[in-house]
């Protein structure tokens, strides 16, 4: 006799006490989405995933990234004439 067990690496949880309301809202958006409810949860919850906070290494290299986007020779408008003239143009 075979018996095969299956250990995951994966975690899980159970969250309790969820309004009916927002149990409906996400089996709506599971049927829309073709996927089951666990799914759908499970997805939103990749999608929000809290940020974790940069190393200052990994915030200069994203800083670089940035600012490569912006082709050389490109003259920037300095910020206190965009909100002068933000200001300026607003009627009280």
């Amino acid at each position: 006799m075979l018996a095969f067990c299956y250990h995951s690496d994966m975690g899980q949880i159970l969250i309790r006490n969820l309004p009916d309301d927002l149990i409906a809202d996400y089996r709506v958006a599971a049927e829309r989405n073709q996927r089951s409810m666990e799914a759908e949860v499970r997805e939103v919850l990749r999608q929000m995933r809290p940020r974790k906070p940069l190393s200052k290494d990994e915030l200069l290299a994203k800083l670089a990234e940035i600012r490569a986007m912006t082709p050389k020779g490109v003259k920037q408008t300095p910020a206190e004439q965009l909100v002068r003239e933000d200001r300026d143009g607003y009627r009280w």
